[in-house]
């Protein structure tokens, strides 16, 4: 029985390419461990980024046919979507070598390490990052397994989304969307927020519950978000960004100018090179955890100053007669109303456009979604849509963006429906004015990069 990380040397991936899988494959090449992968993404005589990176991390990459699993192997991790019936997953049982989960896996590193856990259905990937820069700072040297890839980490030729330090404490985003939360016992436990995503309220509630209770020193919770602060342990752990409702941490004085934001934090002040009240509640979070590390307002104040920022959230791919262009991964009806809003301080009008994932998922927050955007929206903002992405597998395809989009609009709203996304830009541009932003928001598809890519360059043109 595996029980140990120390138990294994050989590790094998199955869909390496993933980001939770690309993250740990780093992490345990980086501490010495022999790591390697295959992904249906790595074909015969075709480029491909990750695996290049991956590659020059330590982590040898093969096609995804069965060729990198040998006897020799001890360890065989696959991710959720990877089924029983594929291939690889036969050949590792026919040589009866291990095979753990992605989730298992990650949580026997943090056992092996003092684990700050991040948890919440939004801003997990931001508030780590911001964290681990400020822990960085006050050279802690912190090691970091994360669900996005960090500028400052991906400045260094890397994918960005792991790093191994030679401090004592370990990052980690807890997911509740597969329910792998549950299997962490972290030291330091942090809730950002409970909204619905993907599962009903109980559901979350009950996962969240069982988080706070594997906990072993501190909870911490948002005190704003009304399902999260039922779950408080001590109020001087917790935070708050409404003058209204105390806790140990206070943000308050929020400014945005432009791309940049400031506020304070128990009356000191902050700076960050981003955008968004929820930005500043996700530092917030990060320094209410930093305190409890022993860290001053001063080094965290000065390292979130330096904060780069993580990829395709928010991420401003330049701007061109008066078009701000952001790419922003936003996918869950909260965080799609908060992207929004957010852009709203940087120009009079915001051009949105959303790609929704999943049939199913789509199909469970239609109404939210609806509800979100109209909120969201100001009369001279508008909402475009592309058709659901499709990542295969039985789906009942009995929804369409264009149904959200027909809802929204018989709210008043200006809303409209481009089936195919290679279409948009030649749709939206007699809409762009000379100072409007046009965010650009979806998730899980592998192709967005290059969509937002290729619709920054074809404005330029």
């Amino acid at each position: 029985m595996t029980n140990s990380i120390a138990d294994f040397q050989r590790i094998f991936f199955i869909g390496v390419a993933g980001t939770g899988m690309s993250a740990i494959a780093q992490y345990l090449s980086g501490i010495g461990k022999s790591v390697s992968g295959s992904d249906r993404y790595f074909l015969p005589g075709k480029y491909n980024d990750t695996r290049e990176k991956l590659e020059a991390a330590g982590v040898q990459c093969f096609e995804q046919d069965g060729t990198g699993i040998t006897p020799e192997t001890s360890l065989v991790v696959v991710s959720t979507a990877i089924e029983d019936t594929v291939y690889e997953v036969q050949k590792a049982k026919s040589l009866s070598i291990p095979i753990l989960k992605r989730s298992e896996l990650l949580a026997m590193i943090a056992r092996s390490k003092k684990t700050i856990a991040v948890g919440g259905t939004s801003g997990k990937s931001t508030t780590s990052a911001m964290l681990f820069d400020i822990m960085e700072k006050a050279g802690m040297s912190p090691s970091i397994i994360s669900g996005a890839g960090l500028v400052s980490i991906i400045r260094e030729n890397k994918i960005g989304n792991a790093k191994v330090g030679s401090g004592d404490w370990l990052i980690i985003e807890a997911d509740e969307s597969d329910g792998s939360i549950v299997q962490y016992t972290p030291e330091i436990g942090l809730l950002l927020n409970v909204d619905k995503d993907h599962q009903e309220m109980d559901e979350l509630m009950e996962i969240f519950s069982v988080f706070k209770k594997n906990t072993k020193d501190i909870f911490i919770v948002n005190q704003c978000n009304a399902l999260a602060k039922q779950l408080s342990a001590d109020l001087q752990y917790d935070f708050s960004s409404n003058s209204e409702i105390s806790a140990g941490f206070n943000a308050g004085n929020f400014h945005q100018q432009g791309m940049e934001i400031s506020f304070t934090i128990n009356d000191y002040p902050y700076t960050l090179n981003t955008v968004g009240r929820h930005n500043m509640e996700n530092a917030l979070a990060a320094v209410s955890v930093a305190i409890q590390l022993g860290i001053s307002h001063e080094i965290a104040s000065s390292a979130l100053a330096e904060y780069e920022g993580i990829y395709r959230r928010h991420q401003l791919l330049g701007v061109k007669n008066g078009v701000y262009v952001i790419d922003d991964y936003a996918h869950n009806p909260v965080k799609c109303a908060a992207s929004i809003e957010a852009c709203q301080y940087i120009a009079p009008k915001v051009i949105a456009w959303f790609q929704p994932h999943g049939y199913g998922p789509t199909r469970f927050l239609k109404n939210d979604f609806v509800h979100e955007f109209c909120k969201s929206l100001r009369p001279q903002d508008e909402i475009w849509m592309s058709e659901i992405f499709y990542a295969g597998g039985t789906a009942v395809k009995d929804i369409s963006s264009a149904d959200l989009i027909s809802e929204i609009k018989a709210n008043g709203k200006s809303a409209f429906f481009v089936e195919n996304r290679g279409h948009l830009l030649e749709a939206i541009r007699p809409h762009l004015t000379d100072n409007c932003v046009l965010l650009l928001m979806g998730a899980r598809d592998p192709g967005l990069e290059n969509f937002c890519k290729s619709v920054w360059e074809g404005l330029s043109k």
